[in-house]
């Protein structure tokens, strides 16, 4: 998975290990990942019923940070670039 942050850029090449392949949103393993604002799990809930009108939903879990003041552990980024396909963010408020 490559973890792009659209302030930043991408990070510098060879820095991240890439599956190969696009995603197949229908069955790949896919995290829903909370910045922990107000509102922002009700809108990756409501994402994660329509992904269950496509697919099962036991590949599609969540993340959220403990707090919307500090960033994502490294722990739970690495985390998520190893056992998920794409990880999708919701920016709550």
């Amino acid at each position: 998975m490559r973890i792009v942050n659209p302030t930043f850029g991408q990070s510098p090449a060879g820095a991240e290990t890439l599956k190969s392949g696009a995603v197949d949103w229908a069955k790949d393993p896919i995290l829903l990942f909370s910045n922990s604002k107000p509102n922002a799990r009700e809108l990756l809930e409501g994402l994660k019923g329509r992904f269950a009108g496509i697919r099962s939903t036991d590949g599609i879990d969540f993340v959220w940070k403990p707090s919307a003041s500090q960033p994502a552990s490294a722990e739970q980024i690495d985390g998520a670039a190893r056992r998920y396909k794409a990880a999708l963010l919701a920016l709550g408020d």
